[in-house]
């Protein structure tokens, strides 16, 4: 992505993401890690939402032609909504889990079979959130281009689930950028750097001492 050292500024800039190798933080899995992402952040500050919204604009030519925009539930439903509203197209999301009462919907929306879809996620992790909403998706029949989102940690794992399944993905800035430009910054020193690396080739084996 070209501008993908400008995102990783402006994410570290609004503390929208925090590295910290010493004292790791705990993912709801249970996964330690030493940055945490939380890109809801970016929806207060409207210049850097402008900013991202922009950049989806930019990086949505990467995909083929497509009609409507979905967004992962939860954190992928505002940026979705905002690329759809830039390009001025129809928007639905994906819920995590199909809806208990009323039409007991996973998609919310108007989804048409022959629909041509564009995901959209604030971040990627294990692939497993976007996964089973790309595969809501086709089970209705549409067609999925691709997968936009913000930010990837740029783990093996999710890269080869999303190869398997032959979906084509973008991501406005990446965990390898991210570290370049926290070094710049002075955001981390070498050791910590090290540490950092350390944890993307092996996540769940990775011990910071």
């Amino acid at each position: 992505m070209e501008n993908s050292a400008q995102v990783a500024r402006l994410l570290l800039q609004i503390k929208a993401i925090k590295l910290n190798a010493k004292n790791p933080f705990t993912w709801a899995s249970g996964l330690k890690s030493p940055i945490y992402c939380d890109n809801r952040i970016t929806l207060s500050h409207t210049w850097v939402r402008n900013e991202i919204k922009q950049a989806f604009v930019k990086a949505a030519d990467h995909f083929d032609t497509f009609d409507v925009i979905a967004g992962v539930a939860t954190a992928g439903i505002p940026h979705g909504a905002l690329l759809a509203d830039a390009l001025g197209l129809p928007f639905v999301y994906v819920r995590s889990k199909t809806k208990k009462h009323g039409r007991q919907n996973k998609i919310e929306g108007a989804l048409l079979p022959e629909h041509r879809v564009l995901v959209v996620e604030d971040l990627i992790s294990t692939g497993g959130s976007s996964m089973e909403a790309i595969d809501a998706l086709q089970s209705e029949v549409a067609e999925v281009v691709g997968l936009l989102a913000i930010f990837t940690y740029e783990l093996e794992h999710a890269q080869k689930r999303f190869a398997d399944a032959q979906i084509k993905v973008q991501t406005l800035t990446t965990y390898s950028d991210l570290l370049a430009i926290a070094m710049e910054m002075g955001y981390i020193d070498q050791n910590d750097h090290s540490l950092l690396k350390a944890w993307k080739k092996s996540p769940s084996t990775w011990n910071p001492t």
